[in-house]
């Protein structure tokens, strides 16, 4: 059976489990008649729309995201926009709440007939839009990375996945000698299921796990959690904490007297911004796992800061999360010129093979599963604020968001 054909959570279904975890080829037919589309074509104009948090508590990385969305807009349009039309980019705040990306996504849809959304930052906002775009026959480019164990016909999934994230960091760790682990996240989706599957690892792989914890998005008082951290006194942390929360917790860790030598964090949501507001003598020399850093050598990376501060001013930072939303932009821009047409279905149809050159390297489009190939990438926090990496996989991996060729995982695979 095709993924995209695969049984999904019901569209009420899946709002009920975004509200109780909320604060990181083929096509199926039925979606596919659900709505009629109002995008006008015929003008000089087609209109995309975005949403990202510019306010609450997952502001802080998710405004920087919405520029990343809109350099990749302005730069289309200077070159001759897509398929001959100017792209006029409509934007709204989704405010840290899965409800209001739901309520905009249906906005945006319904009443100022966007071609296409970019945006989305946690999984619950993900799984709340989802019955929205699937309802619409629309098409959200979610730019994040996340826990995997989804995919969808109306979502192109341009983050990375649970094969190209998490693996990479756990094998990581394994390799330089790590044998047990405390765990730590924000309560909701992405940091249960992802930790989910590093103790499916961890059991299968001889590596111990010696706490978990979450806490709510936007906590500030990590007390009691580092206290229990420092006395479990694990080889490493897997740190899955998102937004104003990282703040809190590397200074509670590193006012314990809590270092990278000591007891390394390995965080999945920590990127150049983040840096900026944790502070980097409280960040520096742990680790991020990601596919892309500012510090990446490469011509197509220099071209993006470098625009990226032009427009924006030299002082900014790029990251992943910003990279993944820029690259899902000219995604869309190839796929509609592919298929000729902004129409859903013919973009979809043309999904599969579309390549891009982008700032973290060449990848290409699984029109199977609607997710990209990514190179993974580990990276060390240093004293300038930057990450550099300090390994990478020998080539982009092929996504495999039901972890279907890991035997370990068999059990997450299947649901």
């Amino acid at each position: 059976m095709s993924r995209l054909t695969r049984p999904f959570v019901t569209a009420t279904g899946v709002i009920t489990i975004a509200a109780l975890l909320t604060a990181c080829g083929s096509r199926t037919t039925d979606t596919a008649s659900a709505a009629e589309s109002c995008v006008d074509t015929s003008g000089d104009t087609v209109k995309v729309g975005a949403i990202n948090s510019l306010s609450g508590a997952t502001a802080i990385n998710e405004t920087v995201i919405g520029d990343s969305i809109t350099l990749a807009v302005e730069q289309i349009n200077a070159d001759g926009g897509v398929l001959g039309k100017q792209v006029q980019l409509i934007s709204e705040d989704g405010a840290s709440e899965p409800t209001v990306f739901a309520e905009k996504a249906e906005k945006l849809i319904g009443s100022d007939c966007v071609a296409t959304v970019f945006g989305g930052y946690t999984s619950a906002s993900r799984k709340a839009m989802l019955p929205v775009f699937e309802s619409n026959n629309a098409l959200l480019y979610y730019g994040q990375q996340y826990e995997g164990l989804e995919s969808s016909p109306n979502i192109f999934y341009t983050g990375a996945t649970t094969n190209q994230q998490i693996v990479p960091a756990l094998d990581y760790l394994k390799e330089t000698g790590v044998k047990s682990l405390y765990l730590v996240g924000s309560d909701y989706v992405f940091p249960h299921t992802a930790n989910r599957i590093v103790k499916e690892y961890a059991e299968a792989n001889g590596i111990e796990i010696l706490g978990e914890d979450y806490t709510p998005l936007g906590a500030t008082d990590f007390s009691t959690i580092i206290n229990k951290i420092r006395t479990a006194d694990a080889d490493a942390v897997f740190n899955v904490v998102v937004g104003d929360s990282l703040v809190a917790f590397f200074r509670e860790f590193a006012n314990a007297g809590l270092t990278s030598d000591d007891m390394p964090v390995i965080s999945m949501c920590v990127g150049e911004e983040e840096v900026r507001s944790i502070g980097t003598q409280n960040v520096e020399g742990h680790l991020a796992s990601w596919n892309y850093y500012q510090t990446i050598d490469s011509p197509e990376n220099s071209d993006f800061v470098s625009q990226f501060k032009s427009r924006f001013g030299d002082t900014r930072v790029t990251s992943d999360p910003m990279e993944s939303a820029y690259t899902g932009v000219y995604l869309w821009k190839a796929m509609v010129e592919k298929a000729g047409s902004f129409d859903v279905g013919a973009v979809q149809d043309a999904a599969d093979g579309v390549s891009v050159s982008a700032p973290s390297g060449e990848v290409t489009v699984d029109g199977e599963n609607h997710h990209i190939t990514k190179t993974a990438r580990i990276g060390e926090i240093r004293g300038d604020g930057l990450i550099y990496t300090v390994w990478e996989s020998d080539d982009a991996i092929d996504p495999d968001p039901y972890l279907e060729s890991y035997d370990w995982a068999a059990g997450l695979a299947g649901e």
